[in-house]
């Protein structure tokens, strides 16, 4: 796997746990992606158990409460701070459990899950494969995935600005859809669909982006970043060469809406 990929998980978890506070403040996109997830490829109409992979604060998993044949939903994230803020938010209803674990090695038994269901988690994962094989494991026969996750368009901008200025990875890196299909399909899973959206929020400024992006947790966490602070004049540069598009602002975000089922073979 190219370096760009191998994310510090250290990294990951401290950023996302220090983002907890402000992330329902900023999170727009997410919710956005979430609420056109639900209504393009999840059932109406979800039963058994259900885990939400990569809560959160549990946008997701508040969503999920609705649905009355759910015998008991499973929030969990990597970040234990995400967790209690879900908690504040949710409460400890009867069939809601929180657990804190990572989606590579996920703390669930075998054949022990109906549905996985992850809104814009699954691509800090360094290994797709490992985590599609241990979601296989956990889901029954005829269990299916539901998940979002962002596309190598997204953030485009951003990168094309920074190149002009070094060649660290500034910005992180995600899956092509040929490979995500080929990790879904490496670990067991059939009637793979993949749907794909953009979207194209506009911003007051560079720095705002940057600062929303802070205060989701989504900032740059790959290996080959630049490890020291960045200079005022290569912020300076990075901003300059950002592209405009009619005097403003915008980032691209490719998003793949993504289902899957483990085979039934019965």
């Amino acid at each position: 796997m190219s370096a760009i990929f191998e994310l510090d998980k250290t990294k990951l978890r401290q950023s996302f746990g220090s983002a907890s506070l402000s992330y329902d403040r900023v999170a727009v996109l997410q919710r956005q992606v979430g609420l056109s997830m639900l209504q393009q490829a999840v059932p109406a109409k979800l039963s058994g158990i259900v885990v939400d992979m990569g809560c959160g604060t549990g946008f997701l998993t508040k969503a999920l409460l609705n649905a009355e044949d759910i015998e008991r939903i499973v929030a969990l994230d990597i970040a234990l701070p995400m967790l209690h803020a879900a908690r504040q938010k949710l409460g400890d209803a009867g069939r809601l459990h929180y657990v804190c674990g990572d989606a590579e090695s996920p703390p669930l038994h075998t054949n022990s899950v109906d549905t996985v269901v992850s809104n814009l988690a699954l691509q800090w994962c360094r290994d797709l494969t490992a985590v599609f094989c241990g979601l296989h494991r956990i889901l029954k026969a005829d269990g299916e995935l539901f998940f979002s996750t962002f596309g190598p368009q997204t953030l485009c901008e951003l990168k094309q600005a920074w190149a002009e200025v070094d060649d660290y990875h500034h910005v992180n890196e995600f899956y092509h859809e040929t490979e995500i299909r080929r990790c879904l399909a490496d670990a067991g899973f059939k009637e793979i669909v993949v749907h794909s959206e953009i979207y194209r929020p506009a911003y007051g400024s560079v720095l705002d982006l940057m600062k929303e992006l802070k205060s989701m947790g989504a900032h740059n966490v790959s290996s080959g970043r630049n490890k020291r602070l960045t200079t005022k004049q290569e912020m300076t540069s990075m901003i300059e060469a950002y592209p405009l598009n009619d005097a403003n602002i915008e980032a691209t975000f490719e998003v793949f809406i993504v289902s899957a089922r483990v085979e039934n073979n019965d």
